[in-house]
């Protein structure tokens, strides 16, 4: 079955650092043009972070551009999204996405 599996999440300090990871299984990374993360914070609507695709560019939201890294492993068929400088706006559950799947998400909570 094919599925997409986040990790990496946690608690960390303003300024801090995290590193996610979205496994996929399957063909999923290689059946659609495009990767992306999404994010949503409590009481909030879910938005996107960040988007790389099937040749390697990315794209990022504003609120993120200069703070965070997408990239992709196509020989582990795996995804990472590269946190620095985290902020309090950054805590939320961080979700993969690929086309219509979507994993279950991991929690990011910054907080001193």
């Amino acid at each position: 079955q094919e599925q997409l599996v986040e990790s990496g999440g946690g608690l960390v300090h303003p300024g801090g650092s995290l590193r996610l990871s979205c496994a996929a299984s399957g063909n999923i990374f290689s059946n659609y043009a495009s990767l992306n993360w999404y994010r949503q914070a409590p009481g909030k609507q879910r938005e996107l972070v960040a988007v790389i695709t099937i040749s390697g560019s990315t794209n990022y939201a504003d609120f993120v551009k200069g703070r965070f890294t997408i990239s992709r492993d196509n020989a582990k068929n795996t995804m990472y999204l590269q946190m620095n400088s985290l902020k309090s706006e950054d805590t939320a559950v961080y979700y993969c996405n690929v086309h219509h799947f979507w994993g279950r998400g991991t929690q990011v909570t910054v907080s001193s």
